[in-house]
């Protein structure tokens, strides 16, 4: 039997239930047989091809809000486990954002909209370096790793946070902003929407996101052994999944209180704190990224190109 036949007969099962628990009576998966057989089965080998046995292999899937890459993810995890029987661990770097404390702290010292969690500089870099050197260290044991949740927009209590307790072979390390680089700083000067001409007229918050773009997060993004990139057709169709995903989250959490979930005004100011890097993202990164899947209006991978064939 064809390996990637004898894998889909393995994990469909899994696939389709995990499917069915991320859908909602108004919004369903389309095409579901489609993205497994011809799209994250085939990935999933290429991905096992590349690995060192001997080491955990990192992988940072990125893309704008909204694309889909908790699910991705999530869905990779599923075959390597069942199919390959390996360990995986999936974390975003929405875990790793700075406390709110943190963060009030650095607007008062920076610039005021660095309060606000998403763009580079609001993560706790020194917690995910220390992660990614930790877990390739050959005598490693566990690890407790933070959790985020976005509708309290801090950290949960310690003992909540994520227990890793063996060495996984493979980490899926997953973000909107995840193996960005930094722009010229010449095409900086000029704001590309009007949260930037209103409130960083001096261009303060951008040098100083861009910075950490060049820097920190340069060194962090050099540790992946490859990028998987869910690349949208443009800007306004993240803004709108990224809708879908705010009005999911307030279903969620819609008997409990002092969450923050932002209205669509929130959702639209917001998302232009992400414009810049993820319009940049979208020039640049299928340059680089490994393995580009490229997504069509409705939400579905239309395309793969792979950079190595």
């Amino acid at each position: 039997m064809n390996p990637e036949k004898k894998c889909f007969d393995v994990v469909k099962k899994n696939y389709f239930s995990f499917i069915k628990s991320q859908e909602t009576s108004n919004e369903k998966f389309k095409n579901k047989k489609r993205m497994l057989k011809s799209f994250l089965i085939p990935l999933c080998f290429w991905i096992r091809q590349k690995m060192n046995t001997k080491k955990p292999y990192f992988i940072g899937l990125a893309g704008g809000q909204g694309t889909g890459k908790t699910t991705i993810s999530s869905i990779i995890k599923i075959i390597l486990e069942k199919f390959f029987k390996l360990k995986v661990f999936k974390i975003s770097i929405d875990d790793f954002y700075k406390t709110r404390k943190q963060r009030f702290n650095l607007s008062k010292k920076i610039h005021p909209t660095l309060i606000t969690r998403g763009v580079p500089g609001t993560h706790d870099i020194e917690m995910m370096l220390n992660f990614f050197k930790k877990v390739k260290n050959k005598n490693f044991i566990s690890l407790k790793l933070p959790k985020f949740d976005k509708s309290i927009d801090d950290r949960v209590n310690r003992k909540f946070w994520y227990s890793l307790d063996q060495k996984p072979d493979v980490i899926i390390f997953e973000g909107w902003c995840v193996g960005a680089k930094a722009e010229n700083d010449k095409t900086l000067k000029k704001p590309i929407n009007q949260f930037e001409k209103n409130k960083d007229p001096k261009y303060i918050w951008r040098k100083y996101v861009n910075q950490q773009l060049k820097t920190n997060y340069s060194t962090l993004y050099s540790q992946l052994n490859c990028i998987i990139y869910l690349k949208a057709k443009n800007f306004n169709l993240l803004k709108k999944w990224r809708l879908k995903q705010e009005r999911k989250l307030r279903l969620k959490t819609k008997n409990s209180s002092n969450h923050k979930i932002m209205n669509k005004s929130d959702l639209i100011n917001f998302m232009q704190t992400y414009q810049r890097i993820t319009e940049n993202m979208f020039k640049f990164m299928p340059k680089y990224a490994a393995i580009t899947f490229n997504l069509n209006s409705n939400h579905q991978i239309s395309s793969a190109v792979y950079k190595d064939q």
